[in-house]
């Protein structure tokens, strides 16, 4: 076994999920399947996660531009400008390069053709979701591809139970009070 192997069996452990918390030791059982959980993310992630090279082809500008777009919809240059404070003309020509790749594209305002409106492509569109991905989609695939139809639906029910338990916790009481929501 190599070492990356070793390493892997030593953080394994075991834990009894039919029945959890249903004890009176539910606290202490609460902590155990965190850990758990813990280190089986940490295999997953090493496992997982994009490989594709640089992380973005994206400045954080662009970026900022390209996100700020999908949240609001279509704007002028101007009320982005306002929006991510900054100079217009700053705006204008991050909007110019991304218009020039073809992830924006300018388009007349229906309800005043005075006015320019600038909204994301398909091409945009695409290119912020595979942005967003921190883990491949195509490794995921192929482990996911055999695992059984029940197994699948668990994994995804039991993330999304994590997510939602969180959720209707309220605001964060750790060291780290400020959590990230997914954009």
């Amino acid at each position: 076994m190599g070492r990356c192997g070793r390493w892997l069996t030593a953080v394994q452990i075991d834990v009894r999920i039919d029945g959890a918390g249903d004890g009176p030791d539910e606290e202490q059982d609460a902590v155990h399947v965190a850990r758990a959980f813990e280190r089986a993310y940490q295999q997953a992630y090493l496992r997982f996660h994009r490989r594709d090279g640089k992380r973005s082809e994206l400045s954080g500008a662009s970026r900022a531009v390209l996100t700020h777009l999908a949240h609001t919809g279509p704007l002028t240059v101007g009320e982005m400008a306002q929006h991510l404070d900054r100079a217009q003309s700053v705006v204008s020509d991050i909007v110019t390069q991304l218009a020039g790749k073809g992830l924006l594209a300018r388009e007349r305002d229906p309800a005043n053709g005075r006015r320019t409106l600038v909204w994301l492509t398909d091409d945009g569109l695409a290119l912020l979701d595979r942005d967003r991905e921190v883990l491949s989609v195509d490794l995921l695939a192929r482990a996911v591809a055999r695992m059984t139809p029940q197994d699948r639906a668990a994994l995804v029910r039991g993330v999304r139970a994590l997510v939602a338990a969180d959720d209707d916790a309220g605001p964060s009481t750790d060291e780290n009070p400020t959590r990230r929501r997914p954009t």
